[in-house]
């Protein structure tokens, strides 16, 4: 046992190795109060929970360190104390000094009436007690959005907004490295704190934030399975995930069966606890009959969406078999075959007729030399071709994937054309390089995709009655 500065007899930490920036190991320096021995509580009623015995907590004793954050915290801040006290942390007595508890050597320890704690709490801290979910965090997509800042998505923030944009801006989603400073009360940066970007790069190397979808302090279930807790982050011009949700059959339907969702369950598994409606992590993350709940939001995606061109994820043939399992709660296996079909038919529309030859030009343009200005987006063409693939592509896709028609075609598809043929390739043109001008009249002449451009709009109707048209595209709907 230590003695922390309050004179109060704590338990050896539990370190806990959770994998973090560069699979480097990340140790816990909390512990779990649900496994360790919770002597400074005041305990009552005691309950099971996750097959240990522990018990509902009053508020702790004055005299305690646990006591005297409580008895703070509910007069100078009442709001996070009521979400604390309702909370399932609350309920089962894990006070302040459990989660924001440090060790006097911590980077980002400092002492504060009389111990020392820290404002961060990590993936790693969590794993104390949320060993898998930590891990699963740590080796998912959302634990790498941080770096972004490596990114052409953060060069154009920080060089054509400025640092702040990207401070509150790209960081505030993706996460940012937070940062020390000592003349802080708390030792952290106020530039790069508060923060919780689903990737933030913590000071002790974990990655990400937990409280990105459990929000501080109620930690609720609830709300992280609700489609808002995403729309935090997934909505706008180039990932707008939560309109297309909304506009969606699953989001008309969740939005009408709300109060039978059964959202905040302890088991929550479609088809047996709820079946209204998915919601994101219904799809993404939670149980099914046939597989268990995961933190990890890669698991079920088949392609990356994200690029210029998409791409299957590595092992994607199992990745969609995961997701087409929690079709399956509600869908029979020619609905999801037919889905798929149609899902992919868009993928490889965009890439071939739009995405490849886009990106061959622009390619083209870069190495004949022919942008006037060096630093990227400091030529007119470059926001074409971002704006064509970064936002109305991806907008495209993720309508397909996520059955939005409006948003498939109309913010989709349609504006990616428009882009295309009345902005892009013109900005192409006007450079005036016969490589180039060459290479645009023979995409438009040689290319069934495109030749539509330079023919009569009665025979085009004649092939589209026909079928010839469509013809074209017949290989498209596989994966």
């Amino acid at each position: 046992m230590e003695m922390n500065p309050s004179g109060d007899r704590d338990p050896v930490p539990r370190l806990v190795p959770v994998h973090g920036i560069q699979g480097r190991a990340v140790l816990s320096r909390r512990r779990c109060p649900l496994k360790t021995p919770l002597s400074f509580l005041s305990l009552v009623a005691p309950v099971v929970l996750a097959g240990c015995t522990v018990a509902s907590a009053e508020d702790p004793a004055p005299g305690t360190t646990a006591g005297r954050c409580m008895t703070c915290h509910r007069e100078e801040h009442p709001g996070l104390y009521r979400q604390w006290y309702d909370s399932e942390h609350g309920k089962h007595g894990v006070t302040c000094i459990d989660c924001h508890g440090a060790e006097r050597g911590d980077k980002d320890a400092f002492e504060h009436e009389g111990a020392w704690v820290a404002t961060l709490v990590t993936p790693a801290d969590c794993g104390a007690c949320h060993e898998d979910e930590a891990a699963q965090v740590q080796a998912s997509h959302h634990a790498t959005a941080g770096q972004i800042l490596e990114s052409q998505d953060a060069y154009m923030a920080h060089a054509v907004g400025g640092h702040p944009a990207a401070v509150a801006g790209c960081e505030s989603c993706h996460g940012g490295k937070v940062t020390l400073d000592d003349t802080a009360p708390n030792r952290l940066s106020a530039v790069s704190w508060p923060n919780s970007g689903i990737g933030r790069i913590n000071p002790d190397a974990s990655l990400g934030s937990c409280t990105a979808c459990h929000a501080r302090h109620a930690f609720s279930v609830a709300q992280a399975r609700s489609p808002e807790s995403c729309g935090k982050c997934h909505l706008g011009p180039d990932h707008p995930q939560e309109e297309i949700y909304e506009e969606s059959k699953h989001g008309n339907a969740f939005f009408s069966n709300r109060a039978a969702s059964n959202l905040d369950a302890d088991r929550w598994i479609v088809g047996m606890d709820y079946a209204g409606a998915p919601t994101c992590a219904t799809c993404h993350l939670s149980a099914t009959i046939a597989q268990p709940v995961t933190h990890d939001v890669g698991q079920r995606l088949s392609w990356t969406l994200r690029p210029a061109v998409s791409k299957h994820q590595e092992d994607w043939k199992a990745k969609r078999t995961r997701m087409q399992k929690v079709c399956a709660a509600c869908h029979g296996p020619t609905f999801i075959e037919g889905f798929y079909a149609q899902f992919d038919g868009v993928v490889n529309l965009y890439d071939r007729k739009f995405a490849l030859p886009a990106g061959e030009i622009m390619a083209l343009v870069r190495e004949r030399g022919l942008l006037e200005h060096p630093a990227e987006f400091s030529n007119d063409i470059e926001w074409i071709y971002w704006e064509l693939w970064h936002h109305e592509g991806r907008r495209a896709r993720h309508g397909a994937a996520m059955a939005g028609p409006d948003y498939t075609w109309w913010h989709g598809i349609y504006d990616v054309a428009h882009n295309f043929y009345f902005e892009f390739l013109p900005a192409a043109r006007e450079l005036g390089d016969p490589a180039v001008n060459a290479k645009i009249d023979a995409l438009l002449a040689d290319d069934p995709m495109h030749s539509w451009f330079g023919r009569d709009t009665a025979t085009i109707k004649a092939d589209i009655r026909s079928g010839k048209l469509q013809r074209i595209y017949g290989d498209m709907f596989q994966p």
